[in-house]
């Protein structure tokens, strides 16, 4: 059995989701596996994130994906900052997940399922067809569309693949993010399709990970949707 390793993306204005997101692991964990932070302070003081970017008005902007129609405005801090997970666990399986998410199950048997099921992809992910229906989501944040869209929110990552040896860091700080979300550096037949229960985006039935991808029950217009009672039950858990 490979190494595994889990990431979450940090953010300051998600920091109880990313709590949250964290405990939802905790509870339901079979075997060790250690979870990290993915946090842009942290990886721009190592050296490891060197794209270019700005600061206006409370967002964050990266400069080298802009593109008519878009200023490159990021949601989050960790937009692109998940494609450092394989310079950062550098070998075995790593798996990276947004923080506005309800993991339900045992996190080990997705690596479970990558190893035994479908073995052999340099990376799995749930290969979405989405296609947003509204311009806003979280905090009145851009929703942006781009090929595979939230493919890259849930990924498991083997490190050792020969394919993945493209992933470097200075890939990652020199690509436009439209390209690093669809997976550039890998071959179609270099990705494994998991089912939707992984990253189930609309949660109306019971998916192994739930994800607010519109807004979760930590920003006040989204108190009532699916899946927010027992997200309140693990915040409720935690001592923040």
């Amino acid at each position: 059995m490979k190494s595994r390793s889990i990431y979450i993306g940090f953010d300051l204005r998600e920091a109880e989701a990313f709590a949250v997101a964290r405990a939802s692991i905790d509870k339901h964990l079979s075997q060790s596996i250690p979870i990290h932070a993915l946090v842009l302070e942290e990886l721009v003081a190592r050296g490891l994130y060197t794209r270019p970017t700005e600061r206006r008005d409370g967002k964050l902007y990266d400069l080298l994906s802009r593109r008519p129609g878009y200023d490159g405005a990021m949601s989050t801090e960790f937009a692109l900052s998940r494609f450092l997970v394989k310079s950062l666990a550098r070998t075995g399986l790593a798996a990276f997940i947004d923080c506005d998410m309800l993991v339900r199950t045992d996190f080990a048997k997705l690596f479970d399922h990558c190893e035994t099921v479908d073995p052999g992809k340099a990376l799995y992910c749930v290969q979405h067809a989405h296609a947003p229906a509204s311009t806003i989501k979280m905090d009145g944040q851009a929703q942006t569309v781009y090929p595979r869209k939230n493919w890259s929110s849930v990924m498991v990552i083997d490190c050792d693949h020969p394919a993945n040896k493209a992933l470097t860091l200075e890939l990652v700080n020199s690509t436009p993010g439209a390209d690093l979300h669809a997976l550039c550096w890998l071959r179609d037949a270099d990705i494994g399709a998991l089912s939707e229960e992984w990253n189930w985006l609309v949660p109306d039935r019971a998916p192994k990970i739930a994800h607010f991808t519109a807004g979760g029950p930590w920003f006040a217009d989204y108190q009532d949707v699916p899946y927010a009672d027992e997200w309140r039950a693990v915040r409720a858990g935690l001592s923040l």
